[in-house]
């Protein structure tokens, strides 16, 4: 059996592994990558040097460690509540928190916004005596809606600003035109009216919540440095090869030092332990896994594919790679997947002489907001699902499906119409 077949297989096996396990998908990433430098001769030193880019994996953790001191800061929580204490109503408040949810995802991973959000919004809805299902699943999609939104929300954020070489600031203008962050607000938009629609029954009065004070502003001050020395990636760094994740690891780095040194909230090394390691050695195998595979012929295959599926046509391909992002990243994860699409959708754009923006941008859009298709669409999905069913909150699929189907749609209709409009 020759290389290409077997980094074929390997990779089709590892998804459904993936879709299997979802617990064990930085194992089960990682051993398959060791498992193609074994069988296939590929060097490790190759695949650790040409495969991984290590620019995203940096961004990606220096975030990380920022974030994780924003939440314990409480400055979150603080924002959260007060809005809540100014909301006059119960349905302005939940829209308000859903609001809140998706903006904190611009800058701090998804997962951690639902486990910081969601007590508040438990407490909101037991002191109401409402039903906390369609306030927690709202959280939840929005905030995997807005992490699309800028290069530190996400990871598939990441990995197609590394690709593409955008800067911090290519997310909201990028070659003169409204980016990615424009469509995705108005995605945003639109999903708070669906989400309007349905607390439409929440009339009545809120109740003060008890007010959380906050621990310390500094950590808010590190992530605008961070943005802050972003917004020149692309000046110092054109190529989207170091600065980005070398930066990001540096402020992270020096937080960490002004959190060892000047407070004590919980120990350094239960800090590092509570990091996303999973996403991260994820991360690290897929880069393999993809590398591989696009070394052994099978993108440009699939590219060509693509390409004569959909002719001349660009309005067909562009909602063609939407449906189809938005179906698969509805049961599986949505990072491997945008890995093997990006260099696909990069070369259909070039057969079909279309903006190579108008594709991505709707490859983005459909992988991110598509996992909020089902429960198990996207981690933050899982966990507001694990949440509820603790509280004795046990939800159907097709009650899920009642309120994701009109989330997903729309945003998604709403936020392609607009990169149409745009790049189109």
């Amino acid at each position: 059996m020759t290389s290409a077949w077997i980094s074929l297989l390997v990779f089709v096996f590892s998804y459904l592994l993936f879709v299997l396990l979802p617990t064990r998908r930085a194992l089960v990433a990682c051993l398959a990558g060791l498992f193609l430098i074994l069988t296939t001769g590929l060097e490790f030193q190759e695949a650790v040097q040409e495969y991984i880019n290590w620019n995203v994996i940096g961004l990606f953790f220096g975030t990380l460690i920022l974030a994780e001191l924003f939440l314990l800061s409480r400055v979150p929580s603080v924002m959260a509540e007060w809005l809540v204490d100014k909301c006059r109503t119960t349905r302005i408040a939940m829209l308000a928190l859903c609001a809140l949810s998706g903006f904190i995802s611009i800058f701090v991973e998804n997962v951690a916004v639902v486990l910081l959000i969601a007590p508040i919004a438990l407490s909101l809805s037991e002191k109401l005596k409402i039903n906390p299902v369609p306030l927690l699943i709202g959280i939840s999609m929005t905030s995997n809606l807005q992490g699309t939104a800028t290069m530190i929300g996400d990871p598939p954020s990441m990995i197609l600003a590394g690709y593409m070489r955008l800067g911090f600031w290519d997310f909201f203008v990028y070659q003169g035109k409204p980016g990615i962050f424009f469509a995705i607000q108005v995605g945003m938009l639109v999903s708070l009216i669906v989400l309007a629609f349905l607390f439409r029954k929440h009339w009545h009065n809120t109740e003060l919540v008890a007010q959380e004070r906050a621990r310390s502003w500094v950590p808010t001050g590190f992530l605008g440095i961070l943005i802050l020395g972003l917004s020149f990636a692309t000046v110092i760094d054109p190529e989207f090869r170091w600065f980005a994740g070398t930066y990001t690891l540096i402020v992270s780095v020096a937080a960490l030092v002004w959190y060892r040194l000047c407070v004590h909230w919980t120990p350094v090394r239960l800090l590092i332990k509570s990091l996303d390691w999973d996403t991260t050695f994820f991360l690290l195998g897929i880069f393999v896994l993809v590398g591989a595979l696009h070394d052994s012929g099978w993108m440009d295959r699939l590219a060509e594919f693509m390409s004569q599926s959909v002719g001349s046509d660009p309005l067909l391909a562009f909602a063609t790679i939407v449906v189809f992002s938005v179906f698969i990243s509805g049961f599986v994860d949505n990072v491997p997947f945008l890995l093997v699409m990006i260099p696909v959708i990069q070369k259909v754009a070039v057969h079909l002489h279309v903006e190579v923006p108008l594709l991505m941008f709707g490859l983005l859009i459909g992988s991110c907001l598509g996992g909020n298709l089902t429960p198990f669409g996207a981690s933050a999905n899982i966990v507001t699902m694990g949440i509820l069913r603790k509280r004795g909150q046990d939800v159907r699929l097709r009650d899920y499906m009642r309120i994701s189907i009109p989330f997903t749609v729309l945003p998604v209709l709403g936020a392609c119409m607009f990169v149409w409009y745009i790049w189109g």
